[in-house]
């Protein structure tokens, strides 16, 4: 038994489109099961996105703090968002985030890991990438509104987020996958045997 995931689709006999969002959108698929009956599935229609675990010198993770109102928290993230265009190099986009959020550049950068984050109810795909060799960017800050206007920033040992992880203490899911990944990677082959950043990635193909 090969340990791997792999696609397969199907069949949808009918399909609906109830919600149109500003971003996703809700999808009611009917399909059909190895039984021959048909069941309906619901789900969130998502562009994918990209995340980054950007690590100092002094093994410090650069991490935001920012309040997400469908869980009534304020979560300790890392940098963060969405694929805004079709085929666009996930690469490019996480550098984006890196200046925006965090007005940071990098490096030195690997895949640390690909996540399905609710493949239950959403398609929502995230590639989170390692950064390294971090310094200021250059040139004027992104100016930040709505939740972002209230976004703290700081850098936060990597032991004390596994630590913050395993006691239940941080929540956000590519924080968590983040800093476990980088943790694993490390105590395996070492940071060096990652995938190159611009790896294959089947979930959102993308032009080099």
């Amino acid at each position: 038994m090969e340990l791997q995931d792999t696609p397969e689709e199907w069949q949808v006999v009918a399909t609906t489109t109830p919600f149109q969002g500003n971003k996703t959108s809700v999808r009611t698929d009917d399909v059909v099961m190895p039984d021959g009956t048909v069941a309906r599935r619901d789900y969130q229609v998502h562009p994918g996105s990209v995340a980054v675990l950007a690590v100092d010198d002094e093994d410090r993770v650069l991490v935001l703090r920012q309040y997400r109102h469908p869980v009534r928290h304020k979560l300790w993230e890392i940098p963060a968002g969405l694929l805004d265009v079709p085929g666009e190099n996930p690469l490019h986009a996480a550098q984006r985030e890196l200046y925006e959020e965090a007005h940071v550049k990098a490096e030195d950068w690997r895949v640390l890991t690909d996540v399905y984050t609710t493949p239950g109810g959403c398609d929502e795909a995230i590639r989170i990438f390692l950064a390294r060799g971090l310094s200021e960017a250059v040139g004027e800050r992104f100016e930040v509104s709505e939740e972002e206007s209230d976004m703290e920033l700081a850098r936060v040992p990597l032991t004390e987020l596994v630590r913050g992880v395993l006691a239940g203490e941080l929540h956000n899911n590519c924080l968590v996958v983040g800093v476990l990944s980088l943790t694993v990677a490390r105590a395996a082959d070492g940071v060096d045997a990652l995938r190159q950043a611009d790896a294959p990635w089947p979930a959102r193909p993308f032009a080099a």
